[in-house]
């Protein structure tokens, strides 16, 4: 009897070890699942997701045939965007798809480039529609995000219309003129106002736009990486500053999720600044339990979250922890994409449906964005 006294409570304590053990490691495990499979390309989670994209660029054009309400504004721009991105990034990885997702590529790339995508930008510059002057002495840095789909788009569709090749061609032209006339390689975006996460992107679109074309733009893209370094880059935190004056003056702290999107632009222009910009980012993981996130504000500094950011929350941003998924993919950080991933798992609940694999939390943008950061690797850039 005695014994039996001295056994239960040593089983109880080894049910108590086994219950914590297994809740510590079975999270870690069930959300890390298919890490591996994404980090290696794995052609049914990747088509899965670019189905998914398929079906919402479908869903879209037949709302605009029949007028009725679709994504515009902001939000639109960034969802046709990223789904332009994200399947030309599918169409150079697996080339015998190229059939299927390349025309859808330019119809979403067509669309970024729609006049209601950009109105809030419009609006801010008095009605001055970036697109349509060419000549202003605007920065206009929004326009790299329709200019890089498109270039994408060209990149990998034969079919490519001459009309949207015209407009693409002008749209490269003024940014680079304007970039090369910047002392600082900073643009506005809006009156008063540069964020070099855009800037990167007008980089990336530059650097797109000369492999599709063979155009040599060196000159601007070598005048851009100078000044990010010079200009740009916190050299405490190794991050870029959010918001910034033309002048170089800082508008903002140096923040995560800038650089982890500008760290995905830049590598489509320059790797090696790219590289530079994500062990920044990668510098601010936190981690507990083997899932990973990004914290917003380095060197002890704090803030809220704002649009860029998403929620942050005890310091941690949603969108910085996504965004670093793209650089540490394709920079082959596979324990950093590991402990991201776990967290995106976690938080976007990823679902299939037939053939289609959406993160059901995420939304329209949140797939289109992570189909962009989930198939970004080294063929972006030469």
């Amino acid at each position: 009897m005695g014994s039996s006294r001295i056994r239960r409570p040593v089983a109880i304590v080894l049910g108590v070890v086994v219950a914590v053990v297994a809740a510590a490691l079975l999270p870690r495990w069930w959300c890390g699942r298919d890490a591996d499979r994404w980090f290696e390309g794995e052609p049914g989670r990747v088509r899965g997701l670019a189905e998914e994209m398929v079906a919402f660029e479908d869903g879209d054009d037949r709302a605009r045939a029949d007028r009725r309400q679709v994504l515009d504004g902001m939000w639109g721009l960034l969802a046709h965007q990223m789904t332009a991105l994200g399947l030309a990034q599918v169409c150079l990885a697996h080339p015998e798809w190229r059939e299927r997702y390349a025309p859808i590529v330019t119809r979403a790339a067509a669309k970024s480039l729609l006049p209601e995508m950009r109105s809030a930008f419009t609006d801010s510059w008095h009605g001055e529609d970036g697109a349509a002057v060419p000549d202003s002495p605007h920065g206009h840095a929004y326009l790299s995000y329709p200019a890089l789909a498109l270039g994408m788009a060209r990149l990998v569709d034969p079919a490519f219309p001459p009309e949207l090749a015209a407009r693409h061609d002008a749209l490269i032209e003024s940014a680079q003129r304007r970039l090369l006339a910047s002392p600082t390689a900073l643009l506005e975006t809006f009156p008063g106002e540069a964020y070099p996460t855009d800037v990167a992107a007008v980089a990336a679109a530059i650097a797109v736009h000369g492999r599709a074309t063979g155009v040599d733009h060196g000159a601007a893209l070598a005048h851009w990486a100078r000044q990010v370094r010079a200009v740009q880059i916190d050299r405490e935190t190794g991050l870029v500053v959010q918001r910034m004056g033309i002048d170089g003056r800082a508008h903002d702290a140096p923040r995560s999720s800038g650089t982890g999107l500008a760290a995905y632009f830049a590598g489509f222009a320059d790797r090696v600044l790219a590289a530079d910009l994500a062990a920044g980012v990668f510098r601010q993981e936190r981690g507990v339990l083997g899932f990973g996130a990004i914290h917003e504000y380095g060197g002890g500094r704090g803030g809220p979250g704002d649009m860029d950011s998403g929620p942050v929350v005890l310091g941690i941003s949603v969108s910085a922890t996504g965004f670093a998924l793209a650089p540490a993919r394709a920079f082959g950080q596979r324990e950093v994409f590991t402990r991201l991933f776990r967290t995106a798992d976690l938080v976007g609940v990823p679902v299939r449906s037939g053939s289609r694999l959406r993160f059901a939390t995420g939304g329209v943008i949140g797939n289109a964005l992570l189909l962009a950061f989930l198939t970004s690797g080294p063929e972006l850039a030469r």
